[in-house]
């Protein structure tokens, strides 16, 4: 092999340089981790889940550590799109990586006028959908465990956005096929997945949830690895998008699994609070692989789990 391995990957009309990017909610607003490493090297930045109005999240405690993971309800907390545009988005005129926000919402015409709001930005480059927000007009249940409602929702954002739309799928579904399908049929251009399972964590000794108000919380982490990749493997093969894989990444080789698995590219979320320059070692890793077993695009790499 000629030169080093190709790791270009297209996600609509994007074009990253490397599959590597932040999951939405572990990587604040993009300036936080400058510190660490110029943000230039990802593959994209994706800042946390968006609001129309600002939201405080949840009462604490917000997490508690799990076997190999980690239980999360933060509920959301954001400055909301007014000050979201205003105070953090110009950050990223000195930025040249690809921006994507994601974007949540307690009904179809939140996620409309928020998307509509972030088509008007020249620096965001995409759109990521957090369809496991609570839809308040069916009754709280999620967007994304009913085909209909996921229907009307991503329907709705692509027809008032020409940006790269992503939708970040639930585990929390009978069968991922039939909404990653749908997502394809209404217009998405890439599906994220998984979101967070949803778990308990209870102290013995006071007989409360140790996330305290919030009885349930987002399960992430390693411990959701093995149903991620088995998800991922199941969406990429029931739709023509590419497929960004996210759950429990904490080394390069996780990373590989789930490109083989079928994932064009990767989120990596609760291990940069352990390793806040994970995401560069994974595309060092991703690469050093290539090289070595002589693979010139990474689009040979996808997909290319032997199953006999």
């Amino acid at each position: 092999m000629n030169g080093l391995p190709d790791l270009s990957v297209k996600l609509g009309r994007l074009v990253l340089n490397n599959p590597v990017m932040p999951a939405s909610g572990t990587f604040g607003y993009g300036q936080e981790f400058e510190q660490y490493f110029d943000l230039n090297r990802l593959g994209a930045v994706i800042v946390k889940t968006i609001t129309v109005k600002p939201r405080i999240g949840s009462h604490p405690h917000r997490s508690t550590e799990v076997p190999s993971g980690l239980l999360a309800s933060i509920g959301l907390q954001n400055v909301g799109i007014e000050r979201f545009v205003e105070e953090k988005l110009p950050y990223f005129d000195r930025i040249e990586t690809p921006l994507i926000v994601s974007i949540g919402g307690e009904t179809i015409e939140e996620y409309i006028e928020l998307a509509k709001t972030l088509n008007r930005q020249r620096r965001v480059d995409g759109i990521e959908l957090n369809i496991s927000c609570p839809n308040v007009k069916k009754g709280g249940i999620q967007f994304g465990v009913d085909p209909e409602v996921t229907k009307d929702l991503v329907g709705g954002v692509r027809d008032v956005t020409d940006k790269t739309v992503i939708v970040k799928l639930s585990p929390m579904v009978s069968d991922i096929r039939i909404f990653a399908e749908t997502c394809q049929k209404c217009g998405a251009d890439a599906l994220s997945l998984i979101n967070a399972l949803v778990g308990m964590a209870i102290d013995i000794r006071t007989r409360r949830s140790k996330l305290g108000r919030n009885l349930t919380g987002g399960l992430v982490g390693p411990a959701i690895k093995p149903l991620a990749l088995y998800l991922v493997r199941k969406a990429y093969k029931a739709v023509d998008i590419p497929v960004i894989g996210i759950g429990g990444i904490s080394s390069p080789e996780d990373a590989l699994e789930f490109i083989i698995a079928g994932a064009s590219a990767v989120q990596i979320g609760t291990y940069q609070f352990v390793d806040p320059e994970i995401t560069l070692k994974v595309i060092a890793g991703i690469e050093t692989y290539m090289s070595q077993n002589e693979i010139e695009n990474l689009s040979a790499l996808v997909g290319s789990l032997k199953e006999i």
